[in-house]
């Protein structure tokens, strides 16, 4: 696998959609191993959209997170699997109320050997029926990766008394705390 941090020797970069960012963000940003979350926008036609062009859901633009990690410390598997778990990759161009190409669910590979790993997860989760649909994420290489605005950045840890952020994200932190608490970073 190439090494997309030069200066830290196992760094990698996984790049995924699935819903709002804010929510994706607040998820892998707790995770051990996890050196870097950035809200962004990836898979459309419009170069350097910004979030009022890609909520139009005209510039074909998924929000997504771009996650620097330790492959030491945790795998690529690992963050695909719990990419899994922490939203419905059933529905198409939608999570919970947020509905639009925007919000649908994507991994965006970097390389052969994350496409495989990807296509290796899925067929083991419709293995298990782990949903009672077919899973709809889409898997396509990354072309462009587009960082959000600033406000966008660590969303839930700068807005924890926001409506949003109490009623959709801190549940879904709360479920990633109750799964994977081995997974998290010491506090």
């Amino acid at each position: 696998m190439i090494h997309e941090n030069p200066s830290v020797k196992n760094s990698h970069v996984a790049t995924l959609g699935g819903g709002c960012f804010w929510c994706m963000g607040a998820v892998f940003g707790e995770l051990n191993g996890v050196m870097k979350v950035e809200s962004g926008y990836s898979g459309g036609s419009v170069k350097d959209p910004t979030y009022e062009q890609v909520c139009t859901g005209r510039t074909g633009h998924a929000e997504v997170v771009q996650i620097t990690f330790d492959s030491q410390i945790i795998s690529f598997r690992e963050i695909v699997e719990i990419f899994f778990t922490m939203h419905d990759p059933t529905y198409l161009n939608r999570q919970g109320d947020d509905i639009g190409t925007q919000y649908r669910s994507v991994i965006f590979y970097h390389n052969d050997e994350q496409k495989s790993i990807v296509q290796q997860v899925i067929k083991e989760i419709e293995a298990e029926r782990t949903y009672d649909k077919p899973i709809v994420t889409q898997v396509e290489p990354l072309k462009v990766f587009y960082k959000a605005e600033g406000y966008h950045q660590e969303y839930f840890k700068e807005n924890p008394q926001q409506a949003y952020c109490r009623v959709v994200i801190a549940p879904k932190v709360a479920k990633l705390r109750a799964h994977y608490l081995q997974k998290l970073k010491k506090h």
